[in-house]
């Protein structure tokens, strides 16, 4: 199925995440533009609606009558659209975020407009509200429509305090029971994941528990590292530098960094070397 928006005919599953655009989110007002669905005028809670009701995933999963999913369908948009504001607040933290903590932004509008991270967490908070009132498949058809779009994988599950900022942003994943406090900034290729898997007795994966870290406030980790297990906690104040593994909580104002690595700088042969490993031989 096709939907009209804003004057193109796009996939329901673009129409889905089209409430995160920055012009509902970050202009002066969330209903700014109207969407039309068969020539019809309709607002984001009707298509919502619609798309609730008319999941066949939903039927199952719930099992509900027909005229009981039109009324749950009914419950769980009022209470989307009744978060809407909330998440405006906490986008415009990140967007204040992104632009302290990036000297190559000169502006908030340029923050809005051009980082792909923007993009990202608004799918990501929208999702979260989904996510919370337990809505099938909608909120991972949202977040990956952004990590498709970022490169950013972020899951509709991860709690995500304010003030939250993924600089650059290509190749983060965030797990689903990720818990990040205020003040976070991350880098890009920081996977915050799962250590390990627990099984039943018929050998499969037993879904639930937590199992991805917790970043307390104002923690920093830089580019390409690692950090995994449901009970590592990263203390408050804490930096993990680049290219760390980490499977062990550290305490409140911690640096963590790999000290045997050492960086060698030496002078180039003034011959050409004969081949590319001669180059690096002494």
């Amino acid at each position: 199925m096709t939907v009209l928006l804003n004057g193109q005919f796009v996939s329901e599953e673009q129409a889905v995440v089209s409430v995160a655009d920055r012009s509902f989110l970050y202009g002066d007002g969330v209903f700014e533009t109207i969407p039309v669905y068969h020539g019809k005028p309709f607002r984001w809670a009707q298509h919502l609606e619609r798309l609730t009701r008319g999941a066949d995933f939903l039927k199952i999963r719930l099992a509900f009558a027909p005229k009981e999913l039109r009324g749950l369908a009914h419950g769980l948009t009022g209470a989307f659209l009744a978060s809407l504001p909330q998440v405006r607040e906490l986008l415009q933290t990140d967007v204040e975020a992104a632009y302290d903590g990036d000297p190559a932004a000169l502006s908030k509008e340029e923050v809005i407009v051009a980082y792909p991270f923007v993009e990202t967490i608004a799918v990501q908070r929208l999702a979260h509200q989904l996510y919370l009132k337990q809505v099938p498949l909608i909120p991972r058809i949202m977040t990956e429509w952004a990590h498709s779009r970022t490169g950013i994988d972020i899951h509709p599950g991860a709690k995500i305090g304010p003030h939250f900022f993924i600089d650059h942003g290509t190749g983060a994943v965030i797990g689903e029971t990720c818990e990040i406090g205020s003040r976070v900034k991350l880098y890009h290729s920081v996977t915050l994941g799962a250590r390990s898997f627990q099984k039943d007795e018929h050998g499969k994966i037993k879904k639930g528990g937590k199992r991805h870290p917790t970043l307390e406030d104002d923690v920093t980790i830089y580019p390409n590292s690692t950090v995994l297990g449901g009970e590592t906690v990263i203390g408050a104040r804490s930096t993990i530098g680049g290219n760390v593994f980490l499977v062990q909580s550290v305490p409140p104002d911690s640096l963590v960094y790999y000290e045997e690595k050492q960086l060698r700088i030496v002078p180039k042969r003034k011959h050409k070397p004969a081949t590319t490993r001669d180059e690096f031989l002494e």
